[in-house]
């Protein structure tokens, strides 16, 4: 199934947006009014005769008339209820979650809340396994008005339009491995390449991290790297190596000539970035080079 043909398919169960009651959208945070108040929690006002807030995620001193945002979803009886909780995914949102059971017509993924996500096994590439991670974009059945999640998240990231320039820190999702590198998912929106002899520290796919952006060309394909630009990313690097100072007795057996990969298994950072840090400690007075590695000055 080609990219065109998976979107077509979503599209057909998005449909348009599901209109249940004619203030309320599901999937999201909406700021609602409390109607009112009963023992197992409070109504909220949809138009109708409300949303039930369960009294566990009821605040303290909360009283009628005021407003409160609640994320709004279907509970396992189908009907809409709000919580204060964070789920780990709204609609649009692309996120790792976990699967917790399975059916013969797909998966139930943890989504943080009471209700676990389902995805139908038409949305899947392969039937998903109990207690695999999987990354999923979320979305609203438009036949049933619930949430739903789905594997096939590619027809809905574009180079085509860029909201990144060089340089530009950005939230990263590791979508897949390749020949050359991990695709990366920038800011849930675009495609990034970080190649492989440029990562230095272990990576999954579905593993998040901050990186930025690197180079992009005129075709719009982006080349990525993990942490910040520049001595930025240094800064971070500083703060290690001197903690590692601090629990090694002011002494560390690297240096300059040290092999590059004995730098990354103790340090998780590049030969290069290692050689950035310390001569910036070094100008700082905080370390000196000793023969066979760097001494902590105090």
């Amino acid at each position: 199934m080609n990219c065109m043909q998976a979107q077509n398919e979503l599209k057909n169960l998005e449909l348009t947006p599901y209109k249940i009651k004619k203030m309320i959208k599901v999937g999201v945070f909406n700021e609602l009014e409390v109607l009112r108040i009963v023992d197992f929690g409070a109504y909220l006002d949809d138009g109708e005769d409300g949303i039930l807030l369960p009294i566990r995620w009821v605040p303290e001193n909360l009283a009628i008339g005021d407003f409160i945002n609640v994320f709004i979803y279907h509970d396992n009886d189908s009907r809409l209820i709000a919580t204060t909780l964070q789920p780990k995914g709204k609609i649009g949102d692309i996120v790792n979650l976990k699967v917790v059971t399975t059916t013969e017509h797909g998966a139930y993924l943890d989504n943080g809340l009471m209700k676990d996500i389902f995805v139908p096994l038409s949305q899947q590439y392969k039937r998903m396994l109990v207690g695999e991670s999987y990354l999923v974009r979320i979305f609203i059945d438009g036949q049933t008005g619930r949430m739903a999640a789905t594997e096939k998240i590619k027809p809905f990231l574009s180079n085509e339009n860029l909201t990144v320039k060089e340089k530009d820190e950005f939230d990263g999702l590791v979508y897949r491995n390749t020949d050359l590198g991990f695709e990366i998912i920038i800011n849930q929106m675009h495609l990034g390449l970080l190649y492989h002899d440029e990562i230095y520290r272990k990576i999954e796919e579905g593993d998040s991290f901050k990186g930025f952006i690197k180079k992009i060309y005129p075709n719009n394909k982006i080349d990525v790297a993990i942490g910040k630009v520049g001595y930025n990313r240094v800064e971070d690097e500083l703060e290690k190596i001197l903690r590692l100072l601090n629990e090694n007795n002011g002494f560390l057996a690297f240096n300059d000539k040290s092999d590059p990969n004995d730098i990354y298994d103790f340090f998780a950072m590049s030969k290069k970035t290692f050689k950035m840090a310390i001569g910036s400690l070094y100008k700082q007075r905080k370390i000196a080079f000793e023969k066979n590695g760097i001494q902590l000055l105090q």
